[in-house]
């Protein structure tokens, strides 16, 4: 158990049965009336964010998450399989056990996989990846002093707008947070 006063970004706690990580903590004191503690709290299974007030000195349980390093190797269906590239076991996630991260998963690809308790609760990509273009349609030129964008399909099948200049068969830099371009690999 810790106080709600030692909160800190990115530390996770158990709340309701329900694992959370700290997004962003305020402690706050008025001048009338006891202190509390503000805080944002990101669903670590579900991607949730939620905001709780706690009294100042309550006391909530940590929750012990750990990351391993896991290669992507295949997927099947709505199945996604990892090894563990430190022991060789292989596990399987559901699609929705992922988010947003099968958009981003090449094969043999390494991310790490959050486990609370022994099972996997979620996954941990890099900022960024490098995806190739497969399909946009031709910019034309002289047509960028608008700072114009166009949709192109990505190997992973994830559409992301692009600047007019970025043609099929470029690989280019997107952030896995927002899903937006970010520039030429």
């Amino acid at each position: 158990m810790i106080s709600v006063n030692d909160l800190r970004t990115g530390l996770t706690i158990q709340v309701d049965g329900d694992v959370y990580s700290v997004v962003e903590f305020l402690h706050v004191k008025p001048g009338k009336g006891a202190a509390f503690v503000r805080t944002k709290l990101k669903n670590v299974k579900t991607g949730a964010v939620r905001e709780m007030t706690f009294r100042a000195g309550e006391r909530v349980e940590r929750a012990i998450v750990e990351t391993r390093q896991m290669q992507f190797l295949y997927s099947a269906d709505d199945e996604f399989y990892f090894m563990d590239t430190a022991d060789y076991n292989q596990i399987s996630l559901r699609k929705e056990d992922l988010g947003d991260a099968p958009n981003y998963l090449l094969e043999n690809m390494v991310i790490g996989i959050q486990f609370f308790e022994g099972s996997p609760i979620g996954v941990d990509l890099p900022t960024t990846v490098n995806l190739r273009v497969v399909h946009t349609e031709p910019g034309f030129k002289g047509d960028t002093a608008t700072g114009a964008t166009k949709p192109a399909v990505l190997e992973t099948g994830i559409t992301v707008q692009v600047p007019l200049f970025v043609e099929q068969g470029d690989v280019i830099k997107v952030d896995t947070r927002t899903g937006e371009y970010l520039s030429r690999a």
